[in-house]
């Protein structure tokens, strides 16, 4: 016994005299090995083999000594400093190397991570006897070898290198989401198009990786589980990021493609708990058209204050493009924005989405067009009402305005062209419907803006037109109201040809009311001078207009003048004829009639009764009613007496 205990005591100073030269050789080779991860790792197994060796001897020697004084436990302490450390150090390596399993096989080195395994499940048996005997330790009355193993149990400090390793490849999965990410953080498109590596890695797992674990791992389900959650992670990171509208569409994509995926990878589906995005990934397609809503509803907002603004400050003559028409920018800025949306849709595939969206389109430039529309007569109101307080540029700006609902409208229908044949019949109408609308209503606003034009010419022609078929008219006034006309239509280029038939028409609509308004309602006519003066005035009227319009174009709006000089010109038995030739284009427009034949100074008051006996008994007698389709006459306004007898 003596003798035993004898040589275990020269043993265990000799190897107390010999470990820290071991322990420099060991380190030395370990600080070699650690620099290159991605290697052979030749040193791998022996350097596990002589730190085992020597932490056995460590737990035996600090055992043996715990009835040793304070003193002689803190030298003992001190001087297993270095084989303490020499362990962490040990352990950062091989967990670094579980952190690199992949890039090991990827390199051509898996007998690396079978050499890792060996040492992990080594230390896991070492882990397991010693909690075994730690359990049984109060067991009654134990051997001497039992002791002996007690001894050694109490004494190893547990490993736990299973656990540690199997986290560390969940850590270093996460970070290579986490890397990927950050390459990508300010292009999320671009991160969700190079996550492709996700099914690489996993093939490559599964092929490569697996068969260097022991089947009690399920390595493979253990990698799938790890990725699916950091990915879900990931993602959940890209949604709090806020991302544009049209990643949300791309990331719902993303997710429908990797669960394809996964299913041709035959993954089983418990694997991949949780859902992505907790399986609410239809969600992304109402927070993605949200954000339209938000963001159109923003953008126009913008573009509306500061294009009204420049409308109603008119600082600025407007702007001409490079077709040589007024315009803004505002029709540009908004096609843009509507496209920007409507590509995105598109892209996603799904034409329930590119009809909401068009729709979410529609409401916003129906909005717009609405604020116009109150832009326009508010204006037209300041200029009508208060002229010396409103700048000038009115008219142009809303021959500008006209323009750029031409340029919409003319978007639009593009737009519309481009979608349809992307879309079924189910989406086809709806889509339809809506961009027609949003035509329709670019087409209502450039009517409202041309009419406004003209209301602007009227408003100002309103002192000359006043004078129609009073004394002053007899000295002739029509110069000056086409001399206005002219001046309003010098900027003729600067229109959209489209728009300018339409603003022809109705200034010369406009024109030709004004005229038999002041006629049906004129005092006493000095006949027969006022029907020379009434063909000088359309002659000359003719004449301007046919600067716009060939002469046999013009001629069926001026007819209505000469059915009317007709029955100016015609003798009392005669009138009747002049009517009916009128009658039956007009109607009867017995007030109009009635009005004109008292205001011929060459009939008496029983003359026009006569007249108008006449030819309101043969209206009655041929059921002669007002046509089917109104004709200008309709826009005439007679006054009645007391009216005519105050004007001034």
């Amino acid at each position: 016994m003596v003798h035993r205990n004898f040589e275990q005591t020269e043993e265990m100073v000799n190897n107390l005299l010999e470990i820290n030269s071991k322990l420099d050789v060991l380190e030395e080779i370990l600080q070699a090995d650690s620099r290159i991860i991605i290697g052979p790792a030749p040193n791998l197994l022996p350097i596990h083999f002589h730190i085992n060796r020597l932490e056995a001897f460590r737990n035996q020697t600090i055992h043996q000594a715990k009835k040793a004084s304070a003193t002689s436990r803190h030298k003992l302490t001190l001087m297993f400093e270095q084989l303490n450390k020499l362990s962490e150090n040990f352990e950062a390596y091989i967990m670094e190397l579980a952190r690199n399993v992949l890039p090991l096989v990827r390199a051509g080195y898996p007998e690396v991570v079978v050499k890792l395994l060996k040492i992990i499940e080594l230390e896991a048996r070492e882990d397991e006897k010693a909690i075994a005997i730690r359990l049984v330790k109060k067991a009654a009355k134990m051997d001497a070898a039992s002791k002996f193993k007690s001894m050694q149990a109490n004494a190893r400090i547990l490993k736990h290198y299973r656990s540690k390793a199997t986290k560390a490849i969940s850590d270093s999965i996460k970070a290579n989401f986490d890397d990927a990410y950050t390459r990508h953080e300010r292009d999320p498109r671009a991160f969700l198009e190079d996550l492709g590596w996700i099914y690489q890695d996993l093939i490559r797992i599964e092929s490569d990786v697996v068969s260097c674990f022991p089947p009690s791992y399920e390595i493979y389900a253990f990698y799938i589980k790890e990725y699916h959650r950091a990915l879900n992670v990931t993602l959940q990171r890209l949604i709090e990021s806020e991302p544009e509208a049209s990643i949300l569409l791309d990331l719902h994509a993303w997710i429908k493609e990797y669960k394809k995926s996964m299913k041709e990878l035959d993954v089983a589906p418990e694997l991949l708990d949780p859902p992505l995005l907790k399986g609410e990934e239809q969600n992304l397609i109402e927070d993605y058209l949200k954000l339209i809503v938000k963001k159109l509803d923003e953008w126009s907002a913008n573009l509306m204050k500061t294009e009204i603004q420049e409308f109603t400050t008119r600082s600025e003559p407007p702007e001409v493009d490079s077709d040589g028409l007024y315009g803004t920018q505002g029709a540009v800025i908004l096609f843009q924005m509507v496209n920007q949306q409507i590509d995105a849709a598109t892209e996603s595939g799904q034409g329930a989405i590119l009809a909401r969206v068009v729709s979410e389109v529609n409401r916003v430039m129906r909005s717009i067009q609405d604020q116009w529309t109150k832009v326009v007569e508010a204006e037209l109101k300041k200029q009508t009402e208060k002229p010396k307080e409103i700048v000038g540029g009115l008219a142009e700006y809303c021959i500008a305005l006209a323009n750029d609902q031409i340029k919409s409208a003319d978007n639009t229908e593009a737009l519309l062209g481009r979608l349809e044949p992307l879309v079924s019949e189910k989406y086809r109408a709806p889509i339809n419907e809506k961009l027609n609308d949003a035509i329709d209503g670019n087409l209502d606003v450039a009517k409202k803006c041309i009419q406004t034009f003209i209301d602007i010419i009227c408003n100002d022609l309103r002192p000359a037109t006043k004078q129609l078929f009073l004394p002053s008219w007899y000295d002739g006034i029509m110069e000056q109201i086409v001399l206005t006309m002219r001046d309003y239509m010098s900027d003729q280029s600067y229109i959209n040809p489209s728009l300018l038939d339409l603003l022809v028409e109705y200034l010369l609509d406009a024109f030709l009311v004004i005229y038999l308004t002041a006629l049906a309602n004129c005092p006493k006519l000095r006949m027969p001078t006022a029907t020379e003066r009434i063909k000088e005035d359309i002659s000359s009227a003719f004449s301007f207009f046919s600067g716009f319009k060939p002469a046999k174009e013009l001629e069926p709006y001026f007819d209505v003048v000469e059915m009317i000089l007709a029955m100016l010109e015609a003798s009392k038995s005669m009138v009747f004829l002049s009517f009916w030739a009128f009658a039956k284009v007009h109607g009867p427009c017995i007030p109009f009639v009635e009005g004109l034949m008292k205001a011929r100074g060459d009939f008496d008051r029983s003359a026009v009764s006569d007249v108008m006996d006449s030819i309101k008994r043969k209206v009655k007698d041929e059921g002669l009613t007002d046509p089917p389709e109104p004709t200008i006459m309709k826009k005439i306004t007679v006054q009645s007496t007391l009216s005519r007898f105050l004007r001034p």
